[in-house]
């Protein structure tokens, strides 16, 4: 194979997928998609919220199975797993509460896996559940690496294990101050850095849930401070609707900066238009998750080798993509 072409968040948007594939020159044989030279990395949440979902996992998995794709897993597909898993067994209790008046996030779980449970059923959900378990959390493939949210490698050695194991391994992934459920979180949904710890006010994120924490812009190298660091679009307000006030140039702590000279592509992040509009993309880093199931375009960056990330290599497919 001579490259690598890895491709965004897909949330279910198989016509996007079946798009982007076909502009990258791979082609259906003896039903799978395949390129003669090339291969596909998905960097996770295939499932939730988009139309097509069962269409979207047949496609990638049998792509994965001949060898013409890999993948990582992203928050959805473990969160799919820790829903479908009831622990203790036989309690009526599960590892991401559902049907649980009393917990509070029972609500906000259901609706975000709603779509999920309604188009993948059965057999096949079993089916698609059981070949998450066998997928990574990461990939390191030499020339390059690729995660959901955040490369990571202390992290990583927490785990020791790429694949998720054993139900007690996802128990522990699960359970909020055990240093593995840190450790997946991290990898998964990205770090997140305080800002009420730094004198900072809260803010409600895109769904208008209040956050104490900020995402952290691991991915800036040359980053120090909680104003290049910490993500807070200016669409965000303060709790009381205010604009968010700009943050101080104060120094913080830097343990989940990336700085290895490898190339490292991630997803989760929910950029908007162009990656040539995008100012926070490095040498050494490069988003693929481009909102293509909120008005957005699927994404893909195409890696032949370069060292370095060029911009030009992104490739994008849909009437909504923003060139």
């Amino acid at each position: 194979m001579s490259g690598y072409d890895v491709i965004g968040d897909i949330h279910g948007c198989a016509d996007d997928l079946e798009a982007l594939l076909a502009q990258m020159g791979y082609t259906v044989d003896d039903g799978v998609y395949r390129h003669p030279e090339r291969t596909a990395v998905f960097v996770g949440d295939l499932i939730d919220r988009g139309p097509d979902q069962l269409r979207v996992l047949q496609i990638v998995k049998a792509m994965a199975d001949a060898g013409s794709a890999r993948m990582v897993l992203g928050n959805h597909e473990f969160n799919a797993l820790a829903y479908a898993t009831e622990w203790p067994a036989g309690s009526g209790k599960y590892l991401r509460p559902h049907d649980d008046p009393d917990h509070p996030w029972s609500a906000k779980n259901e609706k975000q896996h709603a779509e999920f449970l309604r188009q993948v059923t059965g057999e096949a959900r079993a089916e698609y559940l059981a070949w998450f378990r066998t997928q990574p959390l990461w990939l390191d493939l030499g020339g390059i690496r690729v995660v959901h949210a955040c490369w990571h490698a202390e992290s990583m050695a927490v785990l020791g294990d790429d694949r998720i194991g054993t139900d007690e391994q996802l128990v522990r992934m699960s359970t909020k101050g055990d240093p593995m459920y840190v450790a997946v979180e991290t990898l998964l949904k990205g770090p997140e850095i305080s800002l009420v710890d730094h004198g900072q006010p809260p803010y409600l994120d895109k769904d208008g849930h209040s956050r104490e924490q900020a995402r952290l812009r691991w991915w800036n190298g040359a980053a120090t401070t909680l104003a290049d660091l910490a993500e807070i679009s200016s669409t965000f307000t303060t709790e009381d609707k205010k604009p968010y006030p700009a943050l101080p140039a104060v120094e913080v702590e830097r343990s989940h900066v990336y700085g290895d000279p490898v190339p490292v592509f991630y997803g989760h992040y929910w950029r908007q238009g162009s990656p040539r509009h995008l100012h926070d993309w490095t040498e050494y880093s490069a988003c693929v998750d481009f909102s293509a199931v909120k008005g957005g375009s699927l994404t893909a960056y195409r890696w032949s080798g370069e060292q370095r990330i060029a911009v030009e290599n992104y490739v994008q497919v849909g009437a909504r993509s923003a060139h």
